[in-house]
């Protein structure tokens, strides 16, 4: 799987350590940075990740800032983006399965390394299931997007 990586200041060392991850894993990592400690903004790494998604240039994005919040709610903004703040594998799985998130965020002042890369190896593993009731849930997610970026007038 071709996976984009992108973190803030406050990210950028567990970045690090899940692009070493996934590389051991068998993926290709995409760096969208940021690639040191001096401080940045967070959406503007979230928003590279959630446009390599949503253009399909990667098959998923990992997101990393300090609590993972604004990380994610700065991914949602972009359209084709579905991102989810998770910090255990029941919801890094499920949201995958249930509403096909794409891009993993987290943060890095609120996980330590190893939940981290169970998390990620949660959210790698799972697939969406396309039932029936996720699909009409999923759908009516993405007549909201439509709807709220100008597609619904």
């Amino acid at each position: 799987m071709k996976i984009a990586v992108g973190a803030d200041h406050a990210g950028y060392e567990l970045k690090k350590q899940v692009a070493a991850l996934l590389e051991k894993l068998g993926h290709s990592v995409v760096n969208m940075g940021t690639d040191g400690p001096e401080a940045v903004d967070y959406p503007d790494f979230a928003r590279k990740v959630a446009l390599a998604v949503a253009r399909k240039e990667v098959d998923r994005g990992i997101v990393v800032c300090g609590s993972g919040v604004g990380a994610c709610v700065a991914a949602n903004k972009v359209p084709g983006a579905r991102a989810g703040l998770c910090h255990d594998t029941f919801s890094a799985r499920q949201g995958v399965e249930d509403d096909d998130v794409n891009v993993l965020c987290m943060g890095a002042r609120v996980i330590g390394q190893e939940l981290a890369f169970d998390v990620v190896r949660a959210w790698l593993n799972a697939r969406f299931s396309g039932a029936e009731r996720h699909v009409r849930r999923l759908n009516k997610v993405l007549a909201i997007e439509k709807e709220f970026s100008g597609g619904g007038k």
